[in-house]
C-alpha cells in the first residue's frame, strides 16, 4: 500500500488514498523540515504502541474498545490463514492517540486544472497529498498552497500502513468504525504490504480494494453473517459517477483555451450544476438517504475531487482474474504480480482487456471464454 491514507469523512466511496511518505529510512523529501516531522510522528507512534494482548488485560481498557480489539485479531488471523496476506506483527499492537486522526493529507490542483500538484518519494513515487501528523502544520501548509493560487483540499486520516516498513498498529482513531469497516481496512492494508508498485496508485488501490472487499465477504461468510447490504455500494457508485462526471466537465473547460474570467464562471456554473444533478439523482433513487448532503453543500473545488474513482477503477479486473484463478489466493497473486512486473502501458493495456472482458454489456463466444484475457504468455 502507501503510508499515508486520505480518508475523507463520509462513507468507504471517500475512503483512503493510502500512499507511503515516510520513515526514518524511505527516502528523501523536498525538505528537511518535513522529513523531520514525518520521521517523528512515525517514532512517537512505535515509542507508544503497545501490544494488544496486554491493552485487553489492562482493567482500565473500555470494554467496548477491548471488544474491537478482539475483533481486529480474529480479522488479523483470518488474513494470514485465509487470505494469504502477510504474515507479521502489523495489526497486533495498540495506539491511543490524543487527537481525532493520526495524519491529516493536504491535497492541491492548480486553480483551472484537474490534475493534482504531485510530491515524490523514494519508496511510494509521486502522489497526489502530503501528509502531516499535525493538524496546525497541514493546515499552515495548506494556507501556504492556495496562496499561490491553488484548489487545496484538507483531510483527515484515520488509518495508514507503512508498506511494512514499520509493523503497523491498530490506532484508537479507528475504533469509532464500524465491524465491517474496521475488518475490511485490515485486509486493504495487509494487501498493500504484499504488493505495491511505484508510481501506479489506480493499480494498487484497485488490488487492495479487491482484496478488502472479496476478503470481508469470505470473512463474513466464515462467521454465518448475511451478505453486506448492496444499497451503500449501489449509492456510493452512483454518487462516484455524478463526481467523476463533474471531474470531466471541468477539465473540458479547462482545456478550452478560455480567458480566466469565462474559466472562473464556468468553474462556479459547473459545480451548481452539479449540486442540482445531485439533488435530482438522490430524491430520484435515494430519496431517504441523507449520506452525501453535507458533502456536497461544502465548497467544492477541484482538489476535493482528486480521490474519487481511485479505488476501484480496475477493481472489476483484478474480480475476473479471481474467478480465473477459481478464487484461489496463491494463484490469483501471482497472476497479480506478473502484472506489476509489466512496464506501465502494457500494464494498462492488460489491466482494460480484463475490464473490458467483465464488462457485463460485452458477450464473450466460442473459445474465446477459456482464455483469460490480458493472457501475458
Amino acid at each position: 500500500m502507501s503510508l499515508f491514507a486520505l480518508l475523507p469523512p463520509t462513507r468507504s466511496i471517500l475512503k483512503p488514498i493510502v500512499v507511503l511518505a515516510v520513515g526514518l529510512m524511505l527516502g528523501a523529501c523536498s525538505t528537511m523540515g518535513y522529513y523531520a516531522h514525518v520521521a517523528g510522528g512515525q517514532g512517537a507512534l512505535v515509542l507508544h504502541r503497545e501490544p494488544v494482548a496486554k491493552v485487553m488485560d489492562d482493567p482500565a481498557t473500555d470494554p467496548a474498545v477491548k471488544q474491537r480489539l478482539a475483533l481486529s485479531q480474529q480479522a488479523r488471523r483470518f488474513a494470514s490463514e485465509r487470505l494469504g496476506l502477510p504474515d507479521n506483527r502489523s495489526y497486533t499492537s495498540y495506539v491511543k492517540l490524543d487527537r481525532p486522526y493520526v495524519v491529516w493529507n493536504v491535497l492541491a490542483t492548480p486553480r483551472y486544472s484537474v490534475e493534482p500538484i504531485q510530491h515524490c518519494f523514494f519508496i511510494a513515487g509521486c502522489v497526489a497529498y502530503r501528509g502531516y501528523f499535525e493538524h496546525g502544520k497541514a493546515k499552515a501548509e495548506a494556507a501556504r498552497l492556495e496562496a499561490k493560487g491553488n484548489d487545496v483540499y484538507v483531510s483527515g486520516v484515520s488509518a495508514y500502513s507503512t508498506l511494512g516498513w514499520f509493523a503497523d498498529s491498530i490506532l484508537s482513531s479507528m475504533m469509532r468504525w464500524d465491524d465491517d469497516e474496521l475488518v475490511g481496512t485490515i485486509f486493504h492494508e495487509l494487501a498493500h504490504q504484499l504488493l505495491y508498485v511505484k508510481d501506479d496508485s489506480a493499480f494498487n488501490e484497485s488490488f487492495a480494494s479487491f482484496v478488502q472487499e472479496e476478503g470481508l465477504r469470505q470473512w463474513r461468510q466464515s462467521r454465518g453473517l448475511p451478505p453486506q447490504d448492496d444499497h451503500v455500494k449501489a449509492m456510493d457508485d452512483g454518487f462516484t459517477k455524478l463526481a467523476l462526471d463533474l471531474r470531466e466537465r471541468l477539465k473540458t473547460l479547462y482545456t478550452s483555451g478560455a480567458d480566466e474570467a469565462a474559466l472562473a464562471a464556468g468553474k462556479a456554473h459547473e459545480i451548481e450544476a452539479f449540486r442540482i444533478r445531485y439533488a435530482q439523482w438522490r430524491e430520484r433513487e435515494w430519496p431517504h438517504d441523507h449520506s452525501y448532503d453535507a458533502w456536497v453543500a461544502a465548497p467544492i473545488n477541484n482538489a476535493r475531487l482528486l480521490p474519487f474513482g481511485l479505488y476501484d477503477r480496475w477493481t472489476p479486473a483484478f474480480a475476473l482474474m479471481f474467478a480465473q484463478a477459481e478464487q484461489q489466493w496463491p494463484a490469483f497473486y501471482a497472476s497479480v504480480r506478473e502484472l506489476s512486473r509489466l512496464a506501465p502501458a502494457q500494464r494498462e493495456k492488460a489491466l482494460q482487456q480484463w475490464l473490458d472482458a467483465a464488462a457485463p454489456a460485452k458477450p464473450v463466444a466460442g473459445d474465446e471464454a477459456s482464455r483469460a484475457p490480458g493472457d501475458l504468455r
